[in-house]
């Protein structure tokens, strides 16, 4: 009797396996004539070679649906170890075409409102695009979607989001290790979004080894970013010099998101925001974008909709 080995990686092995290792039973009741061992992220399988054979390609199958779909139920695991290989078109959502990611525990994540929509429409036909508009209007989180998408499908080789830390005075850092515990509050936003759409381990995985980089915007002066996804969150917080830093970092195969809310700017006085200079400055530039979100699109509580009219109409006083 042949003996192999499969380690998962990225992958939760808690929730792969299944409550009381159901998807371990479900693969011995598909192949009877294997031991199956599971221990930690390790799995040792006994059996004739023809047959492990066969059972590594349906474990394949598997791995690639969950990583897809980060969930696995006991139909699907039923379909994919009874299908010729077409998983594809296993349990296919009637929206699909607009559903970006599959996030963590099935999560369908798309866009809500019609200028969300309009941002993945203006990515697909753009390289840089400025998506601006106030609070709640989900610009940070559809642009973290379309950089996952983007990761996901291997156009680009990996994701990096920035931020002016005006609040600290830009001395933040990144620092490879524990990410909840080292990860400045004032990156926060951007993690959780990510944390929706990534799966724990693999999100841990994917910034220990750069694929994710969560830094402030001072940590891109100097770097050509090639083949990347790149988003810059809270762009109002630019100065003149930061932007133009910013934008010239785009390398080749090179993905630009650029999101901001104009009335939310906390540099000091009488300093120009960056995001105001560059939205006119690159309007009619062939391949840069602009969407303007409005309170339409808020998709948090229905009272910030109606918190951001009311002071509106106080400033515009």
């Amino acid at each position: 009797m042949n003996e192999r080995t499969i380690e998962l990686t990225e992958i939760s092995p808690k929730d792969f396996f299944g409550a009381q290792n159901s998807t371990i039973e479900q693969l011995k009741r598909y192949f009877p004539k294997i031991k199956i061992v599971a221990r930690g992220s390790k799995l040792k399988i006994y059996g004739e070679p023809e047959i492990l054979d066969e059972f590594e390609i349906r474990l394949e199958r598997l791995i690639k649906y969950y990583n897809k779909y980060n969930k696995l139920d006991e139909n699907s695991i039923e379909q994919i170890l009874t299908s010729n290989g077409n998983e594809e078109k296993i349990t296919a959502a009637k929206n699909a075409k607009e559903i970006l990611v599959h996030g963590v525990s099935g999560r369908l994540i798309k866009p809500q409102t019609e200028n969300q929509r309009k941002m993945v429409t203006l990515m697909g036909k753009n390289d840089m695009l400025f998506a601006v508009g106030p609070a709640g209007t989900g610009k940070t989180y559809t642009a973290v979607a379309l950089a996952v998408k983007a990761l996901k499908e291997k156009e680009v080789r990996r994701i990096i989001l920035t931020r002016p830390a005006v609040e600290s005075g830009e001395n933040l850092g990144f620092l490879p290790g524990d990410l909840k515990e080292k990860l400045d509050p004032y990156m926060q936003p951007l993690y959780d979004a990510l944390r929706d759409m990534i799966p724990h381990e693999r999100l841990e995985s994917y910034i220990e080894k750069g694929v994710i980089q969560i830094a402030p915007l001072a940590f891109m002066r100097g770097r050509t970013l090639d083949n990347a996804f790149v988003i810059l969150d809270e762009a109002q917080n630019t100065t003149h010099n930061q932007m133009k830093m910013f934008l010239t970092r785009m390398g080749k195969s090179a993905k630009f998101i650029i999101t901001g809310d104009p009335g939310q700017i906390d540099l000091p006085r009488k300093q120009v925001s960056g995001l105001k200079e560059s939205l006119l400055a690159l309007k009619d530039i062939d391949g840069i974008a602009q969407v303007y979100l409005d309170d339409k699109d808020v998709v948090r509580h229905r009272l910030v909709r109606k918190i951001i009219s009311a002071y509106k109409s106080i400033e515009t006083e």
